[in-house]
């Protein structure tokens, strides 16, 4: 934990000077101006981190949701204006080269350099801090609309995945996927609400919830994840483990899951039989979080294991990394999720630098994988380019 505050003091002083040298230094402001907002962009920053350390200590209340609220809305804004602020000094670079050597070949020939006109420092600075008040206003415009994005009810994604020799009787079975709710102070039992009043027109076969339902203890969100025990399905509803839920109390959770009316699935598997045609629907625990609890490791062979011959095998895995094992066990198809499609820019391209696959449909060797973008949202309530869905995953013989 020490470690964990020095590194992220340390980030958060770099960042906190880097947007104020570069959207300040040629504002009209004294020093100890510019020292007080560093400040306060480093407080901004570290604002979530300790309303999540008040909130494990049992300190949960309104009050402290809005801070929850402040910072992580904080921490957005502050994301795109380091962004932008990249951006603008990335293409300037070229620029000033250009500039730098303009001016030593005008020194090199002083009677050209006599002719030429002298730059204006106060149209400069009014250029630079002109391009500052429009990547601040920006930065609000992409907060505001993102903030928009991400707390409208999710939309319904129908996805087609063709499976070879896929039973008759299967044709058309219907998976619905909720993944990363994120159910937390900023995303509460109204939110979770309008969710389960959309998958239950969707008449879905069996419903997944592939992981990271929540960012609390039990005892915090327990209301607010009360919902989810009114969802309907036909031949039943089902759940894996994400990072998250080992952060919040893995074990607390899973009781609390099952007691809603979900099966767990932990590297194990249920056989769901249509006719005579039989699938395997197995799920693993998170990709990572045997650091946490030992004997969680995920593992997608032993899940399939010790089985009679079925005509589909589907493996419900939080990360898109499970793929490579899952490959290897043989499994048709994989439904993931944890990467929530970036969320908003720029991390829509960091994640690729993560993990195997980002969002959508994609086959790998002779399993196919699909990623989904994430039901709610985690950290900032920001969604821009990657909006949430709920996945209406529909398996058809291709």
């Amino acid at each position: 934990m020490k470690l964990f505050f020095f590194i992220f003091s340390v980030i958060s002083a770099l960042l906190a000077v880097y947007i104020t040298w570069r959207l300040f230094s040629n504002a009209a402001l004294r020093r100890i101006w510019k020292i007080a907002i560093a400040l306060g962009i480093v407080g901004m920053l570290f604002l979530p981190v300790i309303m999540l350390i008040l909130r494990r200590r049992g300190f949960d209340n309104g009050f402290i949701d809005v801070l929850v609220w402040s910072g992580y809305v904080g921490v957005g804004f502050l994301s795109f204006v380091f962004t932008y602020l990249v951006i603008r000094d990335l293409l300037w670079m070229p620029v000033g080269a250009f500039n730098k050597v303009k001016a030593r070949m005008s020194k090199s020939a002083p009677k050209k350099a006599a002719s030429n006109p002298i730059e204006n420092p106060s149209r400069r600075g009014f250029l630079v801090n002109s391009m500052n008040y429009g990547i601040v206003a920006t930065a609000a415009l992409s907060t505001g609309y993102g903030i928009a994005e991400a707390r409208q009810t999710p939309e319904v994604k129908e996805v087609l995945i063709p499976l070879t020799d896929l039973p008759e009787n299967f044709d058309g079975f219907r998976i619905v996927q909720l993944t990363d709710v994120h159910i937390s102070p900023t995303f509460r039992r109204s939110c979770v609400e309008e969710i389960v009043a959309v998958v239950n027109t969707l008449n879905a076969d069996i419903v997944a919830l592939t992981g990271d339902l929540v960012d609390g203890t039990v005892d915090q969100l327990a209301s607010d994840v009360a919902p989810l025990g009114e969802i309907k399905s036909a031949m039943g509803n089902y759940f894996v483990t994400g990072n998250h839920e080992y952060y919040s109390g893995v074990i607390e959770w899973i009781a609390e899951v099952r007691r809603l009316g979900f099966t767990v699935l932990i590297n194990e598997h249920r056989i769901i039989t249509s006719g005579k045609s039989k699938m395997l629907l197995a799920g693993v625990t998170d990709y990572r979080e045997s650091r946490i609890l030992t004997d969680h490791r995920s593992d997608p062979q032993k899940a399939r294991n010790a089985t009679a011959k079925t005509d589909i095998k589907i493996l419900l895995a939080h990360q898109p990394k499970s793929i490579f094992a899952a490959a290897r066990a043989g499994y048709d198809l994989q439904i993931s999720g944890h990467t929530h499609g970036g969320q908003f820019f720029p991390w829509n391209f960091v994640v690729g630098l993560t993990q195997p696959y980002v969002s959508g449909l994609y086959q790998h060797e002779d399993t196919q994988i699909y990623v989904s973008r994430g039901t709610g949202y985690w950290g900032p309530p920001v969604r821009v380019g990657s909006p949430s869905e709920i996945t209406l995953i529909k398996l058809v013989s291709g």
